[in-house]
C-alpha cells in the first residue's frame, strides 16, 4: 500500500512557490537598493524614519506614535500648502495646487495586484502551515531537536530583549553593516576566507577521523 503522505504535489515546492519566490525578490529590490545605500539621499530618510519609529514604539503607545507621525506630516503639509499659496498671490502666478501631480497618481488598488497579493500569501501561509506541521508532529526526529533548541535558546533571548529591541537592532544592522562591509571589503572578505578554510578543515577531520589501531591486531614479539 503506498504512503498517503506521498501522493499529491507538494504546494511548498510546486509552480505558484517559485512565482512567488520571483515576485519576493521584485518587491525586496528597492528595500536592498535602500540598505545598500544606492541612493544616499532616500537611504538616510529610511533609516532616520525606521529608527524614530521603532524607539517612538517602544517608548510609547502604538497609538501616539501613529498620531504623532500623522500630525507630523499634516504640520508639514499644510505649511507648504499655505507658503505656496502666498507665494502665487504675492507673484500673481496660476501655478495650481503645489501636490497636484500625487493628487493626480492612481494609488487605487486593482483586482490583480490584490488577487496576486492573495496568491502569493496563501503559498507563503501554506508553506508555514506545512513546516509546522512537520515540526511539531516530528516527522523528522532531528528537524524537530533542531528547532526545539532554537526555541530554547530563544527563551533566553526574550528574557533579556524584548521584540521591539530586537527590531531596532536588526534596523541598525541592516542599515550600517551593508556600509560598513563597502568601505572594508577586502579585510572582511579575506577574514572570511579563513574562517571559511578553517570550518572546511575542521569539517574535513570529522568526516574522515583518524583510522584506529584494530584491537585484534597482533602484538608485536618481544
Amino acid at each position: 500500500m503506498a504512503d498517503s503522505s506521498s501522493t499529491g504535489p507538494d504546494p511548498s515546492t510546486g509552480p505558484d512557490a517559485s512565482t512567488g519566490l520571483s515576485s519576493l525578490r521584485d518587491y525586496a529590490r528597492p528595500a536592498l537598493r535602500l540598505v545598500q545605500w544606492e541612493e544616499p539621499k532616500r537611504s538616510g530618510a529610511a533609516f532616520f524614519l525606521s529608527v524614530t519609529v521603532l524607539v517612538s514604539v517602544a517608548t510609547l503607545s502604538v497609538i501616539s506614535v501613529v498620531s504623532y507621525l500623522l500630525l507630523t506630516c499634516l504640520c508639514c503639509t499644510i505649511t507648504f500648502r499655505v507658503y505656496k499659496a502666498v507665494i502665487q498671490a504675492v507673484q500673481k502666478s496660476d501655478d495650481g495646487h503645489p501636490f497636484r501631480a500625487l493628487l493626480e497618481r492612481d494609488v487605487e488598488l486593482t483586482q490583480d495586484s490584490v488577487r496576486q497579493f492573495s496568491d502569493q500569501t496563501r503559498v507563503y501561509l501554506n508553506r508555514f502551515l506545512l513546516q509546522t506541521r512537520r515540526l511539531l508532529l516530528v516527522q523528522d526526529l532531528v528537524d524537530s531537536l533542531k528547532f526545539a533548541g532554537v526555541m530554547w535558546i530563544l527563551t533566553y533571548i526574550g528574557a533579556v530583549f524584548n521584540g521591539l529591541t530586537l527590531l531596532i537592532l536588526a534596523d541598525l544592522t541592516a542599515f550600517t553593516a551593508p556600509l560598513l562591509y563597502q568601505k572594508n571589503k577586502t579585510q572582511v572578505d579575506q577574514l572570511l576566507e579563513k574562517a571559511q578554510q578553517k570550518l572546511d578543515l575542521a569539517l574535513l577531520r570529522t568526516d574522515f577521523p583518524a583510522p584506529s589501531r584494530s584491537s585484534n591486531q597482533s602484538e608485536p614479539s618481544q
